[in-house]
């Protein structure tokens, strides 16, 4: 077992996935009945296909079978019997890691909280299912948040209203949901919800080209990578005895 010896991820590599974004969601929204407009890119299936294949490819690069890649299992949780999750990594019978992948395309603010909550109930269920159950034996889970989201001006507004009837956390005051969205993951991450996570923004430029950014430091390619491969590294490194 040696360290990554592939070149860490190339503008051009996730230049690419971020394009077979955007194509493949439109041509699936035009392939619906209603031609997309009742939410139909958020119904048309594929988009992040491309996106995920490349994840999977990073931990293959970082030392395991593509066998090991196994898509859209049902883990077991706690509070609920199991939840699909988008991929999972296996390896002689551990778990690698878990990955969700999901993005957000339009009406943010409709859907900002469903996203929080939807992120937070599978990694606290799957967490709990391993402190009461031991369900991943004796290799503790290894969680990953994958996030694209499309920057518009909704997303870019700041000074966006927080008062509630308890007094709120003042890090999200005058933030925008692009922002609020950098600071659920930067926390999930600090506070070991999720171990890894990736968080793209994406845009369609006047050209029609599509452009792509990595904001929270803690989470882009290049760090992503390099946590998988720690991950890998750790897991071999138990079981290739």
């Amino acid at each position: 077992m040696t360290s990554m010896q592939e070149p860490p991820l190339q503008d051009e590599q996730i230049q690419s996935v971020v394009n077979a974004f955007w194509t493949t969601r439109a041509t699936q929204a035009a392939k619906l009945a209603d031609g997309g407009l009742a939410g139909g890119g958020a119904r048309a299936a594929g988009h992040m296909k491309d996106i995920t294949n490349l994840v999977g490819g990073l931990f293959v690069r970082a030392g395991l079978p593509e066998s090991s890649i196994v898509l859209e299992p049902y883990l077991p949780g706690y509070y609920r019997v199991r939840k699909k999750w988008d991929m999972a990594v296996v390896y002689k019978g551990s778990l690698v890691a878990a990955l969700e992948f999901k993005s957000q395309v339009g009406s943010v603010g409709k859907n900002i909280n469903n996203r929080f909550e939807e992120a937070l109930g599978t990694a606290t269920d799957t967490w709990a299912a391993q402190r009461f159950n031991a369900s991943y034996g004796d290799i503790p889970p290894w969680l990953a948040y994958v996030f694209v989201l499309q920057e518009s001006p909704e997303t870019e507004v700041l000074g966006r209203d927080i008062t509630a009837l308890f007094p709120t956390d003042p890090v999200f005051l005058g933030i925008s949901y692009s922002q609020r969205y950098q600071e659920m993951l930067r926390r999930f991450i600090g506070d070991n919800i999720y171990q890894a996570g990736w968080f793209l923004t994406t845009q369609i430029e006047p050209d029609g080209t599509f452009s792509y950014a990595q904001p929270l430091a803690t989470a882009t390619g290049k760090s992503f990578q390099v946590a998988i491969q720690g991950r890998v590294d750790y897991v071999r490194s138990v079981l290739d005895v």
